[in-house]
């Protein structure tokens, strides 16, 4: 004979509530963006403290990057690009060389580009086909670009970064009144794509969204899963022009570096609403006047000398 089973245990399931959860996101994204900024606010401080004190900090440089990066993480939340292009332009009108000017730029893009990465994975925006694609060319020609920036004179070099930031505002300015139409890209033609976009990012600070993206999505590519995939790799791509910069030249200008990055850390909460306030096609227009007004200015002081 079988027993009589025995008194069973059941547990009620657990009720999810996910508009709940989904109400909560943003909250838990905000907290811990707070965080991230409070920490960062933290160790600065102690940073400059220190530094100053030993009289090495220079306070000036820091709050001019301070302001350049407040000023590019709106432009690139408002547009969703040109990031690297505004500081840079913005840096070397104060009269930093090209090749340190683009190395502080890419150190500090590092800390954007993983956040952004990481997003863009979790959301599921990223296509492994185009990732894989464009990585290895990309990190290419982004260290072939450093070799070039750092092996020629800056005063050399300066005047045709000046000429490379003018023709990408004036292209902003274009993109801003018409769609730019380009023939399919697809398979191994991503290659070149990813190689030019590598290089011109790391000689004029920027350009590795511009070039990729602009050109995949104008050749037909889902915008959200290219938009990501680019995303994602722009931080291996930075972060080869960062590391080869520090083993080239080094990084002098850390006041810069934590000006850019704090600057961009404010800002970006908020930088993302400025879409939905601003008219997107005057703000493009406005930017790329701006760009295009640094660079003449850094082109004429250039020849000048």
């Amino acid at each position: 004979m079988t027993e009589p089973a025995g008194p069973t245990l059941s547990i009620p399931a657990l009720a999810i509530d996910e508009a709940h959860i989904a109400r909560l996101s943003p909250r838990i994204a905000r907290a811990l963006s707070l965080a991230v900024i409070l920490v960062f606010a933290g160790f600065l401080s102690l940073w400059i403290f220190r530094s100053g004190a030993s009289g090495s900090f220079d306070l000036a440089a820091f709050l001019k990057a301070l302001g350049v990066g407040i000023a590019a993480q709106l432009v690139d939340g408002a547009i969703g690009m040109a990031y690297g292009i505004t500081s840079n332009s913005l840096l070397l009108a104060t009269g930093i060389s090209p090749a340190a000017a683009t190395a502080t730029v890419h150190v500090a893009e590092a800390f954007t580009t993983a956040a952004s990465g990481v997003a863009h994975w979790r959301l599921g925006n990223i296509d492994k086909r185009i990732f894989g694609r464009i990585l290895i060319p990309g990190i290419i020609g982004a260290v072939t670009g450093v070799a070039l920036v750092t092996s020629i004179d800056g005063n050399t070099l300066r005047p045709w970064i000046a000429g490379y930031l003018l023709l990408m505002g004036l292209y902003i300015i274009f993109r801003a009144f018409r769609a730019v139409h380009f023939t399919p890209v697809i398979g191994n033609r991503l290659i070149p794509v990813a190689l030019f976009g590598g290089f011109a990012d790391s000689v004029g600070g920027g350009g590795w969204g511009p070039v990729v993206t602009t050109t995949l999505i104008g050749s037909g590519h889902e915008p959200k899963t290219t938009i990501g995939s680019v995303n994602a790799a722009e931080f291996f791509v930075t972060l080869a022009s960062g590391f080869s910069f520090a083993v080239l030249i080094g990084i002098q200008h850390w006041e810069s570096v934590a000006g850019l990055v704090l600057g961009g850390l404010i800002v970006a909460p908020f930088a993302a609403r400025l879409t939905h306030r601003i008219n997107r096609r005057a703000l493009m227009v406005l930017i790329g006047g701006l760009i295009m007004t640094l660079s003449i200015f850094t082109l004429y002081r250039a020849l000048a000398a």
